[in-house]
């Protein structure tokens, strides 16, 4: 058909543009959105509310590499997924949020969903927001979101397109544009030569590694380089890479370790406050960062050399220049050290959860996707649980939202299929989102949902008492869980030991539907 209202010629454009699911709320202003849905062979995820949407389609991008796409209602729809817009940016997510918009807010007031600046409000938590006012915009504005997906940093884009131009005849979307491609990179800095040179040389990987684990692995193994890693790195190193100091990055003393290094390579990380939890990094000795954004490389840590360009690119550059078999003063010892001190500190800082942190990583096969909310748990779990692979443990670490684990997990369990997915979250933040725990029913979605419930919010409570507040509001009254879980349809367990948590969590991987399993701080 050559003429189609516009809302069914974006469906048709995104299909032929590779996209395979929607993540989203039909309503009345936005209806016209969903006329091509079907029509163009697109899945549709019907969410329970859209933030659940936004977070779905977050742990869908997450998990594939593709574009998480929303389609969702002007005002109260947009406002709905501004969180989960703001988790996608801080945490570099690709995803496309489209909105119908009122046609006239200058000369007409009191319309259903009326916002002053539904384009301006979107801005504060994405890359861009831009409204369409023809078909031909509004086919550029996805085109050019789909181009900077390709060859930029992956931040959210928000497109917001009239009702009335959504209902309008439109022509077919033009043809795809050439994809486009990161240039080649070289060594034009010199970053091999100082490898080969630097006696105590040290890696930082970040997030921004997660497509370059093949090289970042070699560039260890063939430069003698010690190394951490962010939160949102692990798994691009293996665990038993040599000289891997882990995740600890955010240690007090990790200061220390970088303070030793006569080389700090810094690549695809934003040395972020939630990356390190401290004013400086702790380095006298030269500074190379490496990120695909120049406003990193801009920053306060004014680098000795600042490299622009994504990292898969960069390490390849420098793996054609490295020799082999250096030499360095680096030693096994001062990593066991380190890691062995560090986890003691975690320990004593949380007491009782390593122990049920280590009985559910030795349940997950290594395959396992996991993805966690802001609860206790997982601020110990981020430090102490090596990945086998990058891109295996999702987690809010930038804009730091409750309720992101539960969607999430969904989104990323309907794009890697038959692949096994885990949600973590506590007992507060699961009630944020527990409502899409209907879609994974309702989707017969194989999930191991665990709630780590203290009956309280526990980092919060230990961060007053340090500051010396009287805890206050901390403690809340929660329902049922079990109970909760078999209200919606899904399988609920809730073991008493460690041996039986381990059960479960197996036998939840194994079932078809969702499973929701109720762990307390008791069953140590």
């Amino acid at each position: 058909m050559s003429q189609r209202p516009l809302g069914a010629q974006i469906s048709h454009m995104l299909k032929d543009r590779g996209v395979e699911v929607i993540f989203g709320i039909p309503g009345v202003h936005n209806q016209e959105m969903y006329r091509g849905i079907e029509e163009a062979g697109l899945t549709h995820v019907l969410a329970r509310h859209e933030q659940g949407a936004g977070f779905m389609a977050d742990g869908y991008a997450r998990a594939t590499g593709k574009v998480g796409v929303c389609y969702v209602i002007t005002g109260p729809g947009l406002c709905n997924i501004m969180t989960p817009m703001g988790q996608a940016y801080s945490d570099s997510v690709p995803m496309l949020v489209i909105t119908s918009c009122l046609d006239d807010v200058v000369a007409t007031r009191g319309q259903l969903h009326q916002m002053l600046d539904q384009e301006g409000a979107a801005a504060t938590v994405c890359d861009w927001s831009q409204t369409a006012r023809t078909a031909t915009q509004a086919y550029a504005l996805i085109d050019r979101a789909l181009a900077e997906f390709d060859a930029g940093r992956k931040r959210p884009k928000h497109i917001t397109v009239p009702i009335s131009l959504l209902e309008a005849q439109a022509p077919v979307a033009p043809a795809m544009a050439a994809q486009l491609a990161l240039p080649r990179m070289a060594d034009d800095h010199g970053i091999a030569a100082m490898l080969a040179k630097a006696k105590r040389p040290l890696f930082i990987f970040g997030g921004g590694c997660a497509s370059a684990e093949a090289e970042a692995r070699e560039v260890m193994a063939r430069s003698g380089a010690a190394a951490l890693t962010t939160y949102a790195g692990r798994g691009v190193l293996a665990p038993e890479t040599p000289l891997n100091f882990g995740s600890f990055l955010a240690r007090p003393s990790s200061a220390a370790v970088i303070g030793k290094a006569d080389l700090v390579i810094a690549v695809g990380t934003e040395l972020a406050e939630v990356d390190l939890w401290r004013d400086t990094l702790g380095h006298n000795a030269p500074l190379v960062r490496v990120d695909i954004d120049p406003e990193v490389l801009a920053d306060r840590y004014r680098a000795d050399i600042a490299v622009l360009g994504d990292a898969k690119g960069v390490l390849d550059a420098v793996l054609a220049e490295i020799p082999t078999s250096p030499v360095t003063d680096w030693t096994a010892s001062e990593v066991t050290d380190a890691r062995a001190r560090w986890l003691a500190e975690i320990d004593a800082e949380r007491p009782n959860l390593l122990p049920v942190i280590k009985a559910l990583q030795g349940a997950l096969p290594n395959d396992c996707r996991v993805y966690s909310d802001m609860t206790q748990f997982a601020y110990a779990a981020k430090e102490v649980w090596d990945m086998p692979h990058a891109g295996h443990w999702h987690h809010p670490y930038g804009f730091g939202t409750l309720g992101y684990a539960l969607p999430a997990a969904v989104g990323g369990k309907i794009g890697l299929g038959d692949k096994p997915v885990v949600a973590i979250a506590g007992d507060y933040g699961f009630q944020y989102s527990l409502q899409e725990l209907m879609v994974a029913v309702e989707l017969e979605l194989t999930l191991a949902i665990i709630i780590w419930d203290n009956g309280k919010l526990g980092e919060i409570e230990d961060s007053m008492v340090r500051a010396q507040i009287a805890p206050n509001a901390v403690i809340q009254k929660n329902p049922d869980f079990l109970k909760l879980g078999q209200a919606y349809g899904a399988a609920t367990a809730a073991p008493k030991s460690l041996v039986e948590l381990q059960s479960v969590v197996k036998t939840a991987l194994a079932t078809k539907g969702p499973t929701l399993i109720h762990v307390t701080a008791g069953i140590c």
